[in-house]
């Protein structure tokens, strides 16, 4: 009889599992440490701050006075309070005009009407001392403004201005204008002959036509006239 062969099938699985793949350890992180200082860091800070706000003083306070190259400096030394409006048209650089306080303005000039009484070398020297000068009058309008100013002090006094007789027959005006180029105000009959080398505005005088030459050793009241501060 012959024999049977019993085949069988035999399956081998040669799969392998997946390796299994572990993630890299992480790396720890790195330990922050708070960044150090120097000491002193604040101190230049503060002080840096400080030096800004100078400077920012200066450039609002100072700087804008500055800008009148005109300006004589004994002017801004003589006084620390200003008083300030607005006169020039908007959309200019600057559009504000200052005078000393207590000084009266009109039209680019700023005038100072005395108190007290100088002979008239001392009148001028006294607004020289101020940064300016015994009023040069140029203009009717301005004429006009300064009888105004005197008829409202209620004082029935004269004030010196800046015309002087230099010799006989040649007025001359303290800043060199020419006389001949400038209207004349005299009241009639005026001016005199004789030692009467200096000029008031007569006071008592009602009219536009007010100016009295007058001997330089008599004590008068006086006008001095400054160019008007622009910021």
């Amino acid at each position: 009889m012959a024999s049977e062969i019993t085949y069988a099938e035999v399956k081998f699985k040669n799969e392998l599992p997946a390796p299994v793949v572990k993630g890299l350890p992480k790396k720890k992180k790195s330990e922050q440490h708070p960044q150090k200082y120097p000491l002193w860091l604040p101190w230049l800070i503060s002080l840096l701050l400080l030096l800004v706000c100078i400077a920012l003083v200066v450039v609002l306070l100072v700087v804008p006075f500055s800008h009148s190259s005109a300006q004589p400096s004994a002017l801004q030394q003589q006084f620390s309070e200003w008083e300030c409006d607005s006169a020039l048209p908007q959309g200019t650089e600057r559009g504000w005009m200052c005078c000393p306080k207590g000084w009266r303005r009109f039209q680019r000039s700023c005038y100072f009407l005395s108190l007290d009484k100088m002979n008239c070398a001392e009148s001028a020297q006294n607004c020289t001392g101020m940064g300016s000068q015994l009023v040069v009058i140029n203009s009717k309008a301005e004429q006009e403004f300064l009888s105004v100013q005197i008829g409202q002090l209620m004082r029935r006094d004269n004030f010196y201005i800046g015309l002087f007789l230099e010799k006989v027959g040649q007025w001359q005006w303290v800043d060199k204008t020419p006389y001949n180029g400038t209207p004349m105000f005299w009241r009639e009959g005026e001016p005199s002959p004789g030692h009467e080398n200096c000029t008031v505005m007569h006071a008592p005088e009602k009219a536009l036509y007010n100016w009295n030459n007058v001997k330089p050793d008599m004590m008068h009241h006086r006008i001095c006239e400054v160019a008007a501060v622009i910021v």
